[in-house]
C-alpha cells in the first residue's frame, strides 16, 4: 500500500513539471480581427503647432523635413551653431 501510494505521488510530481505546447486556437465563434490599413505618414497634414512643414502627399518634402528635424537634435551640429 505504501509503495503504492509513493508511486502515485511520483507520477503526480513528474506530471505536474512537464509542459505542454501552448498553442492559441481560435474559437468558431470569435471574429479575427481584421483592422484597417496604416494611412501613409505623408499624407497627414502637418500640425498646426509643430514645425512641420511638408506638402499633404508628398513624400520628399516629408523626408527632408524629417531629416532636418533630426539633425537640428544633434548636439554636435546646435554647439557649433
Amino acid at each position: 500500500m505504501r509503495k503504492v501510494l509513493l508511486a502515485m505521488i511520483a507520477l503526480y510530481a513528474l506530471g505536474a513539471c512537464g509542459e505542454r505546447e501552448q498553442v492559441v486556437e481560435q474559437q468558431p465563434s470569435e471574429k479575427r480581427y481584421q483592422g484597417k490599413r496604416d494611412a501613409n505618414p505623408w499624407d497627414n497634414d502637418p500640425l498646426q503647432y509643430a514645425d512641420g512643414k511638408w506638402n499633404k502627399g508628398d513624400r520628399t518634402s516629408w523626408e527632408s523635413q524629417l531629416k532636418n528635424r533630426q539633425q537640428s537634435q544633434n548636439e554636435d551640429r546646435r554647439i557649433n551653431q
